[in-house]
């Protein structure tokens, strides 16, 4: 619903509540009149029984100025008319004119209330005071349209009471008539208005629920009963969270946390009637009244299994682009591992090398692309693909630019030597076991595409002994929170590849996530993941003796 919408039916809203306020006010008037047009009855009354006949009529007389004040300030139109076979028309009160119609036209028969009646209405509130008649009814109400003198249709309550005689025969039937226009063309539009909206969302494709403040369901459309497979009768009175995955429930719908937020999208799983699982996008907003207190809670659900389908192609291909061998380089053991937070991610390594010359140099990238998901997965392909291309031609790494945060290693098994070249990525680790300690391989470089002019710098190092680690990751691994809002960071990160040093590249990747999955207990990782370790092994030294 847009804001232009929103602001008419407030605005509508807002001339009910005044038109309401308006007659409550008047009718507290008219109450305090009546009030005190009775207490003048009841002096009457008293001083006519003790013969005080000159202040009765004085009393009298005040008391009828009193009724005429309490109809002229009113905008209640009263009449009487006999209970008898003509219903001759005895009494009304002079605001008949704010229709165009004096009393007198009433009064001398030139005219009867039916005469006024719209022509549609007209038989309906005959036989609606037929029915009242016959089944003795005493008071009853009546909403018609009359026609004014200057043709027009007015809408019109009408209050009737029957009143009898001293012998209990009915006598009169007297009408209290009030104007209700404004209020019911308020209504018209605020009907028609809802019934717009509803038609819309009744036809939509996307699942629409209506909640209280507690989020118990009170209304929903077609589109959501068929993505659940529940009946509207089966929905009513229930929470959405009745029919998430139980495994997400607690997550998704941890009440004050939603609280705290107006606006929310959020992904979850459905489970269906029959117990399908149906991935979906929950886009939700709060309800509030104008003086901004929580009134209830509104959600559209989209069906997300094609999406789905999609983006889990779109998983299998970048996945496919990833190495799917383990390279059988002599004297080093390489594992390389990637997590993406949504179906695809950013994130990117590959390994290089010759598969006919083993012994030659061989290169090592771990990228990653700011940001995640199919965007970012889209610029680490064409990355990945430009980077091969350029690393397929002579001329040193530096000359690689133009793509994202990137960490570019080479190394160099005959001349002991390693080269790189950062564009600002975190630095690769080096830890020596013999000293227990990690080397940073800094240097300078900024991000790419910052700069095209930038030219990047080669950095070089010698010496590599035996047990040696290099662990190259993203910033997603260190940066990750667990629920307290606690960052992973690089000291655990040490700790955890000093701890498995003795082991082989496979165990150190797997004890960095396993330890990282303990940490974060369940916390969704809010960026891709990557790391590669590169371990030298103990028959390095006999395969690249030192000249």
């Amino acid at each position: 619903m847009n804001a232009q919408t929103q602001k008419s039916k407030a605005e509508l809203a807002d001339l009910l509540n005044k038109y309401e306020a308006r007659l409550k006010d008047q009718a507290q008037a008219m109450a305090a009149l009546q009030a005190r047009h009775s207490a003048l009855q009841e002096r009457f009354e008293a001083h006519r029984q003790t013969g005080a006949t000159g202040f009765a009529r004085d009393v009298r007389e005040e008391a009828l100025h009193l009724a005429q004040l309490i109809v002229d300030a009113s905008p209640v139109i009263l009449y009487r008319r006999e209970a008898a076979a003509g219903h001759k028309m005895v009494y009304v009160s002079d605001n008949m004119e704010r229709f165009g119609y004096s009393p007198e036209e009433f009064l001398i028969g030139s005219l009867a209330l039916e005469d006024i009646i719209y022509a549609e209405d007209i038989n309906r509130i005959v036989e609606e005071v037929r029915t009242y008649a016959t089944s003795g009814t005493e008071a009853y109400t009546q909403i018609y349209r009359i026609m004014t003198k200057k043709g027009d249709i007015r809408w019109v309550e009408d209050q009737t009471r029957v009143v009898y005689d001293a012998k209990f025969n009915k006598k009169y039937n007297q009408g209290l008539m009030l104007d209700i226009t404004p209020r019911k063309l308020a209504l018209e539009q605020l009907r028609k208005s809802e019934e717009k909206y509803r038609r819309i969302v009744e036809t939509a494709g996307e699942g629409f629920v209506l909640m209280d403040e507690k989020f118990v369901i009170i209304d929903l459309n077609q589109a959501y009963c068929h993505l659940t497979g529940y009946g509207r009768d089966e929905l009513v009175g229930r929470r959405p969270g009745d029919v998430l995955d139980p495994n997400l429930k607690d997550m998704l719908f941890d009440y004050e946390r939603i609280l705290a937020l107006d606006r929310r999208e959020h992904e979850a799983v459905i489970v269906t009637k029959d117990g399908r699982e149906v991935p979906v996008w929950i886009h939700g907003n709060i309800l509030r009244d104008d003086k901004d207190n929580v009134i209830g809670n509104m959600a559209f659900v989209t069906d997300m299994t094609v999406h789905k389908k999609a983006l889990d192609l779109a998983a299998e291909v970048q996945k496919s682009l990833l190495p799917q061998t383990k390279p059988g380089l002599p004297g080093f053991d390489i594992e390389g591992r990637n997590l993406t937070c949504d179906e695809v991610g950013g994130d990117y390594y590959d390994l290089l090398w010759d598969r006919d010359q083993p012994r030659k140099p061989f290169s090592v990238v771990v990228g990653d692309i700011a940001g995640h998901g199919v965007e970012s997965a889209l610029i680490m392909t064409t990355a990945r693909a430009f980077l091969r291309m350029r690393a397929s031609q002579p001329g040193t790494v530096a000359e690689t630019d133009k793509f994202m945060t990137l960490f570019y290693l080479r190394i160099d098994s005959v001349a002991h030597q390693l080269a790189w070249v950062r564009a600002g990525h975190d630095p690769a680790l080096v830890f020596h076991p013999l000293t227990d300690t990690f080397e940073a391989l800094e240097g300078p470089g900024m991000v790419l595409g910052v700069d095209e002019n930038y030219v990047f710098k080669t950095n070089r190092q010698k010496g590599l002994a035996a047990g040696d680690i290099i662990a190259i990751g993203t910033d997603g691994i260190w940066e990750a929170r667990n629920r307290a809002g606690e960052m992973y960071g690089k000291t655990r990160f040490k700790d955890v590849i000093r701890e498995k040093a003795e082991k082989d590249a496979a165990d150190i990747v797997n004890g960095v996530f396993d330890d990282l999955k303990q940490f974060t207990f369940g916390q969704a990782y809010e960026d891709d993941i990557t790391l590669v370790i590169i371990k030298v092994t103990a028959e390095y030294a006999t395969l690249f003796p030192k000249a």
